[in-house]
């Protein structure tokens, strides 16, 4: 039976479906980083193009209208088991469908969707999770656009929220959870290593804490923003989180020259999200998705650069008479940070907080002395960049809070590029010596 005759029997949309994967050879299972260069593409099926081409359409054709109807069908529930096929691109394209295949090899995880930006996925799972009523449990600092999502939008709707300091102990995680009382939880987040402090969460003693609070079986997902250590360094999933989140815009895309973002996990958690995103629009572009793709097959040697420089830069700066301290996690040693670190992680990223001696002046000083590292927003890019959190990415958050969270007027955040090592060192030696 052809593909076309199959369709006017039963109205299904047949996907033209590529040639099956190479995922493992002589029993080796095969890297992600051999992976991104050709998992969920077959090149027959665009004209032998060796790279997916651009798909540049808002539509695509249906081979008859019954396919059309099953579609929707699909897409409103009406039938159940989903849709499959492409009818539009504010739902998915060929672009984003390899784009997520891609990026849920590096997790091993289930499904993957793509966003316009980090913040429409976090914006998009939490309009999906979330009711009136509902309260939302998070680690401490977040984002400052994720607190303000948190806080001030969704509580205009009635969602709630408790917090716990990132390092908080196993007891300390329980007795947040059973202030929640009888109000649903809809959802545990969690952000680590935190941004800007860099302070590790217990993935293993929030799931402890939930599976003791709310029984195995009946707790709400744990979902994690991996933006800064994944997904070279930290794999959340294994450890007992259920969805993971991620601004591509950082390392994923590597470059600082696109924004958006990703969620990962089950396919029954992620398809009341991918029904919202449906709803909303909050898709990524195929021209994006096309840029992701060409990044994913360099992220590895990107991040093992970084990661190495940063050893190096750090090294220097932790004894350096005008710092205070150096907020890197390959300085880590006996302590419960420590410890999460060894369970956690397989590496200490390139992003860290370095605290300067005095306040807002000298680390204004320094900022503006930079000459290789640029004074801007964003990590995770290949050139090295510097900010001050508290007068910029976090200066919304109210003061008590700041100071309670360890955002103070001397806090500089650093994301290491993948420049000479030594250089960025000069770098940071003249611009400590300008304070």
């Amino acid at each position: 039976m052809t593909d076309e005759t199959e369709a006017d029997m039963t109205g299904i949309t047949p996907r033209r479906r590529p040639k099956p994967d190479v995922d493992e050879i002589g029993g080796r299972k095969l890297r992600p980083s051999t992976l991104m260069m050709g998992h969920g593409y077959d090149p027959t099926l665009s004209e032998g193009a060796l790279k997916p081409p651009i798909f540049a359409t808002s539509t695509f054709v249906f081979p008859n209208a019954a396919a059309g109807k099953r579609h929707f069908e699909g897409v409103t529930g009406i039938r159940p088991g989903g849709a499959e096929g492409l009818v539009y691109s504010r739902f998915n394209g060929p672009n984003q469908e390899i784009l997520e295949d891609r990026l849920g090899v590096w997790e091993e995880a289930e499904e993957a969707l793509a966003f316009s930006s980090g913040m429409s996925a976090i914006s998009t799972l939490f309009l999906a999770m979330t009711n009136p009523g509902d309260t939302v449990i998070h680690s401490g600092p977040l984002y400052a656009a994720t607190e303000t999502m948190i806080g001030r939008v969704l509580g205009k709707f009635g969602v709630n929220w408790l917090d716990f300091p990132a390092d908080a102990s196993r007891d300390e995680l329980e007795a947040v959870m059973r202030k929640a009382g009888e109000s649903r939880v809809a959802l545990i987040y969690l952000e680590s290593p935190a941004n800007p402090t860099n302070v590790l969460v217990d993935i293993e003693a929030v799931v402890a804490a939930r599976d003791a609070v709310f029984g195995k079986d009946n707790g709400p997902p744990i979902a994690i923003d991996n933006t800064f250590l994944g997904p070279l360094w930290q794999k959340p999933l294994r450890h007992g989180a259920d969805i993971v989140v991620y601004s591509l815009t950082k390392y994923a895309g590597g470059h600082s020259d696109l924004v958006a973002g990703g969620v990962l996990g089950s396919k029954k958690l992620l398809d009341p999200i991918r029904a919202m995103r449906n709803t909303i629009g909050t898709i990524c572009d195929p021209n994006t998705a096309w840029m992701l793709l060409r990044s994913l097959e360099t992220l590895e040697l990107r991040m093992t650069r970084a990661g190495e420089n940063a050893a190096k830069v750090c090294e220097f700066l932790r004894t350096h008479p005008k710092v205070e301290k150096v907020g890197y996690l390959g300085f880590l040693k006996d302590d419960a940070q420590a410890d999460i670190y060894r369970r956690h992680c397989t590496g200490a990223g390139s992003t860290f907080s370095l605290y300067l001696k005095g306040g807002e002046k000298e680390a204004f000083a320094f900022l503006d002395a930079l000459r290789i590292a640029k004074l801007a927003v964003s990590l995770g890019g290949t050139e090295t960049l510097a900010s001050a959190p508290a007068a910029m990415t976090h200066i919304s958050v109210p003061d008590e809070r700041k100071k309670a969270l360890a955002i103070t007027d001397n806090l500089v955040r650093i994301s290491i590029g993948v420049e000479d090592a030594d250089d960025l060192i000069a770098d940071f030696e003249a611009a400590l010596a300008a304070i």
